[in-house]
């Protein structure tokens, strides 16, 4: 099982953002930082759930995965699989179809203290854009 943390930042909201994901694979650990356009914080923890996946198909294709947010309303929209905003719902399509390439995937809101590590490489995309 591959152990997927993610995070959004934005600076401002909507403002330049950041996708963080930490993941844990076979006793190793992989960081990811991805600068992000002007966007919504919420924007940026589904571009982050989206950045998480695709690493996931390359790198681990065929895996179980359980992804890891402190965003509330992702979690909640993943997993009842509907939104009504209009932004969000071309990016939970792509999660879903993206999702749907594995033969499980689990979605869990957890503390944001608990988030420490794909919090921190959000921050440092942000931080990325001012170079």
């Amino acid at each position: 099982m591959i152990e997927v943390y993610t995070d959004g930042a934005s600076r401002g909201n909507p403002g330049l953002s950041g996708a963080g994901i930490y993941l844990k694979a076979h006793h190793r650990v992989y960081e990811y930082a991805y600068p992000l356009k002007q966007m919504s914080n919420h924007e940026a923890e589904m571009h982050a759930v989206i950045h998480a996946l695709n690493i996931c198909q390359e790198k681990f294709p065929n895996a179980i995965i359980s992804c890891r947010s402190d965003s509330q309303i992702v979690v909640d929209m993943i997993e009842k699989n509907h939104t009504k905003n209009r932004t969000f719902l071309p990016l939970l399509r792509k999660i879903q179809n993206k999702a749907e390439t594995f033969p499980y995937f689990f979605i869990k809101w957890i503390p944001q203290k608990e988030n420490y590590h794909a919090d921190r490489l959000a921050k440092k995309a942000l931080d990325i854009h001012t170079y």
